[in-house]
């Protein structure tokens, strides 16, 4: 079990504390699917955490690829992240509007670009709010920073990775999607992908991680049961995967909460292998 010197994750009380501090920088990483209205942005416009900046998922990524929101080289993660005025020396304190989609997703690119000094706000903007404690509206104006950013393979996986998978078993998957669309009883929200999950992979529904009443992650020992409780052995390696490479991160920081190491994102997730002609599918329970 991990000290809380380990946790990933910081109270709304740390932070109010901290708030003014001029290391701390803190980031809104909200995210909805598309054609979800208003745009994340416009909900920062209207209300974020004092001093905080937008990081946009979908610009935050490799713009040439035909997939949502894939990982960016380094070079454009330490220009894009630099113009949110982070440096590298700072202490990143990522967010999102309480429902633990993306702000995970950000925490684990800030550590496969080198920056250890990164954690989540548990309980995000909602509980921020329901504390009764101070936002602001309006753009973000940051003076730039200066990031170097190095990027580690080892913290995400391809679809060649996968498919090797398949035979290798080397790897557990878990999935982070609804128990419906990860059995393939209902169709994808993105058009056009097949409808099912990766073959030998478990399912674990993101939300079922954290309070939705107080917006905060279930203590540890609730999560291991959870994960065990979906088949998944914590002494072995573990690869996250769900639509599109966000909400998977959610049971990344859960694991890492655990303990874990060495767990990785499938980065294309189901937004690539579900594409028609694709790899094989599987449908139905795990």
């Amino acid at each position: 079990m991990p000290s809380t010197v380990d946790d990933p994750l910081v109270s709304t009380e740390w932070l109010a504390a901290h708030l003014d501090d001029a290391g701390v920088k803190v980031v809104d990483a909200s995210f909805k699917m598309p054609g979800v209205l208003p745009l994340p942005v416009d909900d920062f416009l209207a209300a974020h955490i004092p001093g905080a900046v937008f990081f946009d998922v979908d610009a935050v990524s490799d713009r040439a690829s035909p997939l949502p929101h894939m990982y960016p080289n380094a070079a454009q993660f330490a220009r894009d992240v630099g113009a949110l005025g982070i440096s590298s020396g700072d202490t990143v304190v990522v967010y999102d509007s309480g429902g633990w989609v993306a702000a995970p997703r950000v925490w684990w690119m800030f550590l496969s670009f080198g920056h250890r000094n990164v954690r989540v706000l548990d309980g995000g903007l909602k509980k921020w709010r329901a504390e009764g404690r101070s936002i602001e509206s309006g753009k973000a104006l940051p003076k730039p920073g200066k990031f170097t950013a190095t990027f580690d393979q080892a913290y995400v996986r391809s679809k060649a990775q996968l498919v090797s998978n398949l035979s290798s078993h080397r790897e557990q998957v878990v999935d982070a999607r609804a128990v419906n669309r990860f059995g393939g009883s209902v169709a994808e929200p993105r058009p056009g992908l097949r409808s099912g999950h990766i073959p030998g992979s478990r399912n674990l529904p993101y939300n079922e991680l954290f309070d939705a009443a107080t917006g905060t992650m279930k203590p540890r020992d609730e999560l291991r049961t959870t994960f065990v409780s979906a088949g998944l052995d914590l002494a072995k390696p573990v690869i996250t995967t769900c639509g599109s490479g966000v909400s998977a991160a959610v049971l990344t920081l859960a694991l890492y909460r655990l303990g874990v190491r060495g767990s990785a994102l499938y980065d294309g997730s189901w937004s690539e292998w579900g594409l028609q002609g694709g790899p094989p599918i599987a449908t139905g329970p795990a």
